[in-house]
């Protein structure tokens, strides 16, 4: 494992470890080894795992849910143009 265990970090600290983690995310997708992933993935899981169990009342947003999303799709989505008119 890199870095030190998600559960000795300060609240400060895995907020900082979890934005660094995420903004590095599609560069290690695209272009990392297939170890330089695997390890991201695992240290991913641990700060979001901590992050989940510290604050297992989060808010959660209704627009980020399936409903949310399915009502979203349902208002938004456009209509093809018709021809001759």
């Amino acid at each position: 494992m890199t870095g030190v265990d998600a559960s000795r970090l300060d609240d400060q600290q895995l907020m900082k470890e979890l934005e660094t983690i995420h903004r590095t995310r599609h560069d290690t997708l695209l272009y990392g080894s297939n170890d330089a992933l695997r390890v991201h993935n695992e240290r991913m899981a641990q700060l979001e795992g901590e992050y989940l169990r510290r604050n297992p009342r989060r808010l959660v947003s209704a627009a980020r849910t399936r409903e949310g999303a399915r009502e979203r799709g349902t208002g938004d989505q456009a209509t093809p143009d018709t021809p001759g008119t």
